[in-house]
């Protein structure tokens, strides 16, 4: 989801610097509220379980996207799947991202610790190779959609500023642990109001114990669709999340986000978009000088698994205390 959320501001930049122009992005149907809302912008949402699974169905899909009369194809994905498609739509002109796999692969094995090419950057260069004008110096981000009675509720009232937490991320040594983030949410729930995000039944049980645990926290789990989220997310003065989704989907309307990391790092160019280099709190290098130790931190050595942990339950209660004020205004 994060990477699906990084095309967001780069499509934005886009757009408004090449009138006229009409995009329309193939994703899973799931993700289709993220570019809902953008102008020139439509959405293909391909079948991947049914009638465009394998090599039958893409060579299906690439013939439903040729009736969409397109002049040219940007491969933001470069996989297996996006490869084949470009082969059935041979007579398209295509342009693929880089995605500077030898660079990562340098980074995550310890033969260099720089940042490398930031993710929005790499998408960019396959619009301008396609010869459109892609400055992204100049951040502009998604207008907040409208927000329904259903949503409004997890809001503060009194001017109470609004931290959304997503504490969960996709493999363990990405997670700062659950003791700790207890640790920060009761510290924060006594000054802000705090709103909770996960998905999955287990995230949701241990997100409602939080929940049922504290004043002034709610979570959302469960409770919303995806495009509802989106509206509450927009609405937040601060996110609180792991290398994950939810620090991009934030990110993309210019939602303040403070982001801690653990096997991974932002070096690899997947920080949220258009966020101070503080306001991403890193694993110590000192205690685990192999991180990071993968791109996505599906990998890593015994040991690192709670990396994320040498960031104190204090310093993360400071920074968003130095970036978000108690009360509005």
């Amino acid at each position: 989801m994060g990477d699906v959320a990084i095309i967001v501001p780069v499509l934005l930049a886009l757009l408004n610097q090449n009138k006229g122009l009409k995009v329309t992005v193939v994703t899973r149907p799931f993700f289709e509220p993220i570019f809902k809302e953008i102008p020139n912008v439509s959405v293909f949402t391909p079948d991947f379980k049914g009638k465009h699974k394998g090599i039958p169905g893409l060579y299906r899909l690439s013939r439903a996207l040729l009736k969409l009369d397109f002049d040219a194809i940007a491969d933001l994905h470069n996989v297996l799947r996006t490869k084949i498609i470009k082969v059935f739509l041979f007579n398209k002109r295509a342009l693929t991202i880089d995605k500077g796999r030898q660079e990562k692969k340098a980074l995550t094995t310890g033969n260099i610790f720089k940042p490398l090419k930031p993710t929005t950057a790499r998408y960019a260069e396959v619009f301008k190779a396609l010869g459109c004008n892609v400055d992204l110096s100049n951040p502009i981000v998604l207008s907040k959609p409208s927000l329904d009675t259903k949503a409004k509720v997890f809001l503060g009232k009194n001017g109470i500023c609004n931290i959304g937490i997503a504490p969960f991320a996709a493999h363990k040594g990405k997670m700062y642990p659950l003791s700790l983030m207890e640790e920060v949410i009761s510290q924060l729930a006594e000054d802000y109001n705090i709103i909770l995000f996960g998905g999955g039944q287990r995230e949701i049980e241990i997100l409602n114990t939080l929940e049922e645990s504290y004043n002034n926290v709610s979570s959302v789990a469960g409770k919303l669709s995806f495009k509802d989220e989106l509206a509450l997310i927009s609405n937040m003065d601060l996110m609180l999340s792991m290398d994950s989704g939810n620090g991009h989907l934030a990110a993309m309307y210019g939602v303040k986000v403070v982001t801690v990391w653990g096997v991974t790092h932002p070096y690899a160019g997947f920080e949220p978009f258009n966020q101070p280099e503080s306001y991403a709190l890193t694993a110590d290098r000192d205690k685990f000088p192999l991180i990071p130790t993968s791109v996505y931190g599906n990998k890593y050595p015994r040991g690192y698994e709670d990396a994320a942990a040498s960031v104190s339950p204090q310093q993360i209660v400071e920074k968003i205390t130095s970036i978000c004020p108690k009360i509005k205004g």
